[in-house]
């Protein structure tokens, strides 16, 4: 049977990344999302994961979340990441994402401190609407509540208004 490997979560207490043999708190989208993100991170040559990263992968993979979208924002916004992958556009490769909320990680494909802060945040949201899984809207939301990330610059540049994005209540209760 072919195992994946375990996905890097974010450490609550230190910002560091550590690695959690069952992913039991994601959803299946979720769980697909990071996966990409984790493909495309290691492909591209980037060090982490970014929240571009998982912009772009949440963009590819999960109906709920471009439902929050029109069909033009979302052709623009992948429009966006997929320069941005190639190489052209928006110019991260090789740069760490750092907010400054949390120490940066120095993994391979470990969590940027803006992601793993999103990743956090996006669980808190999940707990806070007593599900015991994080979606990918608990995701999006919680990228779209960092004004200082890379996908929120995305989204901008893609003339999504993130505030009003992250003001938005999860479809399912907030």
């Amino acid at each position: 049977m072919h195992s994946q490997p375990p996905t890097p979560t974010p450490a609550a207490d230190s910002g560091q990344t550590r690695t959690v043999a069952a992913d039991d708190r994601l959803s299946a989208e979720l769980t697909s999302v990071v996966a990409g993100a984790r493909r495309r991170a290691l492909r591209d040559g980037d060090r982490q994961i970014d929240t571009a990263h998982l912009l772009h992968s949440l963009l590819e993979t999960d109906p709920a979340v471009r439902a929050l979208f029109d069909g033009g924002q979302v052709a623009r916004l992948l429009g966006y990441l997929v320069q941005r992958s190639i190489g052209y556009g928006l110019q991260w490769q090789g740069a760490v994402e750092d907010s400054g909320a949390l120490p940066v990680v120095r993994e391979v494909a470990g969590w940027s401190p803006s992601a793993a802060t999103a990743m956090e945040a996006a669980l808190a949201t999940a707990d806070r609407r007593g599900a015991r899984q994080v979606g990918g809207v608990d995701l999006l939301l919680a990228l779209a509540r960092d004004p200082e990330c890379r996908a929120v610059e995305v989204l901008r540049r893609a003339g999504v208004d993130a505030e009003a994005l992250a003001a938005q209540a999860h479809p399912t209760g907030s």
